[in-house]
């Protein structure tokens, strides 16, 4: 059996997922791609994570669920001996915008289930694994890592559901990394400010203009491989006294300035 490190990585078949996908593969590590329903496209981010001179399979299952929470890890054990980096980077955002005053509970339901109980209920069930690993020659056993986003402080009226959820993921950052420090797992959270995926497609010009006048810093749309370049930071252990820590990949979104 392989002695590289193995990643499960979800929501891995495209977009930022693939991003980080690719730059775990380009450290020559194992990654599971984790998919919710277009195998295609999950096929697609296995032979790029090959080519990129990583290993990789493709691992079908919706993070929102208890069951293929289970299957997804044990998976991922059965195929790569252990998981050295779990990224949570599976989500969802609306399907219909609406008004905080007038949102219902079923969007509510959805966004939560899948963009915040699934990656507490996998964190808790990954944590358990990597605290029965052998620990590293620098004392690790793993690490954690989950994408939120500038939703997470950023009001949007339109889609309070979304950043109440994205909200929830700083907190669960928070409390693994007290909980785990002890166990040599190190957890962190990514937010990504403004990057263009096909969830962001469809406001593609609201944002050029922003961006344009002005939304950040530096003046550019981010892209996914910006977000696979922190998460190979963390991969590569180069934060070894850092946890709970927040990393902002968002072009100088959350700057304050006169």
């Amino acid at each position: 059996m392989s002695t590289q490190p193995v990643a499960l990585v979800t929501g891995s078949s495209r977009g930022i997922g693939r991003g980080i996908a690719l730059a775990l593969g380009a450290l020559g590590w194992r990654v599971v791609v984790n998919y919710a329903g277009n195998r295609q496209a999950a096929d697609e981010c296995v032979a790029l994570v090959a080519a990129a001179g990583g290993q990789a399979i493709a691992v079908q299952g919706d993070v929102g669920e208890a069951g293929d929470r289970h299957r997804l890890v044990a998976e991922s054990v059965a195929w790569g001996g252990r998981i050295d980096l779990l990224v949570n980077n599976a989500g969802v955002a609306p399907a219909v915008r609406a008004d905080v005053l007038d949102a219902g509970e079923e969007s509510f339901d959805r966004l939560i289930r899948i963009n915040l109980k699934g990656p507490y209920f996998l964190t808790q069930a990954v944590a358990k694994v990597m605290i029965g690993q052998a620990p590293d020659v620098s004392g690790s056993r793993g690490q954690i890592i989950t994408v939120s986003s500038i939703s997470a402080y950023t009001a949007s009226v339109n889609r309070g559901d979304y950043c109440v959820s994205k909200a929830g993921l700083g907190m669960l950052t928070k409390v693994f990394a007290a909980r785990l420090a002890d166990h040599g797992i190190r957890v962190y959270e990514i937010r990504p400010g403004v990057i263009l995926t096909d969830m962001t497609g469809p406001v593609k010009a609201k944002y050029d203009a922003l961006i344009a006048d002005g939304l950040t810093p530096i003046k550019r749309w981010g892209d996914p491989a910006d977000i696979g370049r922190a998460v190979a930071a963390i991969a590569s252990g180069d934060l070894p006294f850092s946890t709970g820590e927040v990393i902002n990949v968002d072009g100088g979104f959350h700057l304050h300035t006169l």
